[in-house]
Parts: structure tokens; sequence; C-alpha cells
């Protein structure tokens, strides 16, 4: 038996169009090899993704968001 979470067990819910955008955007970043949270922030921004009040993305912000999402 294993005690790892399956990737699909936690979730309450599918994920919305919106966070699939956002998950492969932040997926697009790290591929850069971009690891940190301003580099983050800077790279969703750089890619048109905008912060969920139509605003750039800041560090907090970003954190707040994935806290949301439960991220």
């Amino acid at each position: 038996m294993t005690r790892y979470l399956e990737i699909h067990q936690a979730r309450t819910a599918d994920p919305t169009p919106y966070e699939i955008k956002l998950a492969k955007a932040i997926e697009q970043v790290f591929g850069a090899g971009i690891h940190d949270l301003e580099g983050l922030v800077h790279g969703l921004n750089g890619s048109g993704i905008h912060a969920p009040d139509g605003q750039p993305w800041t560090p907090t912000s970003f954190t707040t968001e994935m806290q949301r999402i439960g991220a």
C-alpha cells in the first residue's frame, strides 16, 4: 500500500478552464528554468495571463490565488 496521494485524489472538483490555462502557463515558466516567485510572476505576466482581478500578477496576488484554489 502506498502512502502518497494519487494525482487527483485530493481534488474536490474538476479544474476550471482558467485553472487549466494558469497551470499550463506555470509549467511553461518552470520549464524555462525559472523557479523563484519573482521570476514566476514575471513569466506569468509575460504570458498574457492576468491575475483574477485583471491586473498583472504580484507575488501577493499569486500566493493568494494559489491558496484560494488549494494548490
